[in-house]
């Protein structure tokens, strides 16, 4: 199943997603599967920076979203909390969006959100070095709908980028990855 496209140009490889039909660039390179994550700074719910990425004591699950208050982000978290609640201890869970993160917090709050811990790259818009940055169209600066999957020793063993950002992504796919990377651990 593709869920991206890349297209080239003068500058090489454009990664291009939609939203509402209208294509968009991203900026920066998506890392594929094997290679290195990034380690990024993120803003949590109090304010303090934190790193996610890399290598840490157990397997990652970043999930990044345009934002939590459009039409999709309801219904995408809470299936993925549902989803999570069965994994519990054995992952950290990381959604990033560009909201501040007060907003992100009252958010949590009104859709009741448990096993989810959302994170704003307002700040450092560091997610680029995971090439979800949206450079062009009407959510330029907003990230795009993608899930990374970081095994243990910090690399990353699966990626799925929305190809059309009005669609949520494919939770079985997520799932079926999460428990293949838990299991080798």
């Amino acid at each position: 199943m593709c869920y991206f496209a890349l297209t080239t140009h003068a500058m090489g490889i454009v990664q291009m997603i939609s939203v509402y039909g209208e294509s968009a660039n991203l900026k920066g390179s998506i890392p594929k599967e094997g290679d290195p994550a990034p380690e990024v700074r993120v803003v949590a719910s109090n304010y303090q920076d934190i790193v996610i990425g890399g290598a840490k004591d157990k397997p990652q699950l970043i999930l990044t979203v345009p934002t939590l208050d459009g039409e999709v982000c309801p219904q995408e978290i809470e299936r993925l909390d549902e989803i999570l609640g069965e994994f519990g201890p054995h992952v950290y869970t990381y959604v990033v969006s560009m909201d501040i993160p007060h907003a992100q917090k009252r958010y949590c709050i009104i859709y009741s959100i448990r096993n989810l811990e959302i994170f704003s790259d307002f700040r450092y818009r560091d997610l680029e070095k995971y090439g979800v940055l949206i450079d062009s169209g009407m959510l330029k600066g907003l990230l795009a709908r993608a899930a990374f999957i970081v095994d243990k020793e910090g690399k990353i063993r699966y990626m799925q980028l929305v190809k059309e950002q009005t669609h949520e992504p494919d939770y079985d796919e997520i799932r079926a990855a999460l428990e293949k990377v838990i299991s080798q651990t």
